[in-house]
């Protein structure tokens, strides 16, 4: 196993010294926001982890190795690059055999993650059921890992360009709990609530953590869920937004795109249309999430 797993040197040192220590995405990078944005972002999230006490672990494959930590070489790489496969579950083995390059998703990130003895994972938003999947069967593999993968997904709930009553439901079916930071209901993503309630409404970080070690102890299998809102501030009009993404979905329906080419193209084209601040919404989220996760991940620190 070990063969397939590099660390960078302040994980490996951070893993020596027992400090806590936070997975990062390379999705975000490579396909969720344009250069230079998604580099500085990267940065910005890794330092904001850094001063709350934790250590950063962005997770990527390069040269058939899973790379927990990158370099800011490999950050501006992942940035700048066009040819990095976006990988999840069924992705792993073969772009480690193969030596391709590949940007870790949610479901990827855990995996590697749970290897690396990694907790807590910050993210944007995670993938769930699609509009449509009644007949598509389009269900993000992020859903699955969530069941099975013990780690705790930070996240600021999920993007409406998704079903998310039927991704509630299928959480629900999978026994993953969602827990709400300060809030009953699930943001979605680009706003602050949205239609439907979280399992449990969880004020303050001890909890979350503790939740999270009981949970463990008891040896329940999979992850969890903290939802955590975008900030006020940042936050888009939730009728806005509604309407921007049905006239993206009419045009990725029209251009018969499908499968995971889905959610860039989304995402591409809801910045056009929103004239750029879907992308400062989608920088600011993954900050306030950082926060939050660097901030669980000392607190269950706390318990070893």
């Amino acid at each position: 196993m070990r063969e397939y797993i590099t660390l960078s040197e302040e994980v490996r040192i951070a893993q020596e010294q027992g400090k806590p220590i936070v997975a990062l995405e390379s999705t975000i990078i490579s396909h969720g926001m344009p250069y230079p944005q998604n580099v500085q972002t990267a940065r910005e999230v890794e330092q904001i982890i850094r001063d709350l006490g934790a250590v950063p672990a962005t997770i990527a494959i390069v040269d058939g190795k899973i790379k927990i930590g990158l370099s800011d070489e490999e950050l501006e790489m992942f940035g700048k690059s066009s040819d990095v496969a976006k990988a999840s579950r069924r992705d792993l083995a073969y772009l480690l055999a193969a030596k391709k390059k590949g940007a870790t998703t949610v479901a990827a990130t855990m995996i590697c993650a749970e290897l690396a003895g990694i907790q807590v994972f910050v993210t944007g938003g995670i993938g769930g059921v699609h509009r449509g999947a009644e007949t598509s069967m389009d269900i993000s593999a992020d859903l699955e890992e969530l069941a099975q993968t013990n780690v705790a997904v930070v996240c600021a709930g999920a993007k409406s360009i998704l079903d998310l009553g039927l991704t509630m439901e299928y959480l629900e079916t999978k026994g993953v709990p969602v827990m709400g930071y300060q809030t009953e209901v699930l943001p979605a993503f680009y706003t602050r609530s949205s239609k439907f309630n979280v399992n449990f409404r969880v004020d303050d970080v001890e909890t979350i953590a503790s939740t999270l070690k009981t949970k463990w102890d008891l040896q329940i299998k999979g992850g969890a869920i903290i939802a955590n809102p975008i900030p006020e501030e940042h936050a888009m009009d939730e009728a806005a937004i509604s309407e921007v993404i049905e006239k993206a979905l009419k045009e990725a329906e029209e251009q018969h795109i499908s499968g995971k080419d889905v959610t860039p193209f989304l995402l591409a084209k809801v910045k056009e249309l929103t004239g750029g601040k879907s992308l400062e919404s989608n920088i600011a989220l993954v900050k306030n999430n950082a926060v939050l996760g660097a901030k669980i991940a000392v607190s269950l620190h706390s318990f070893h």
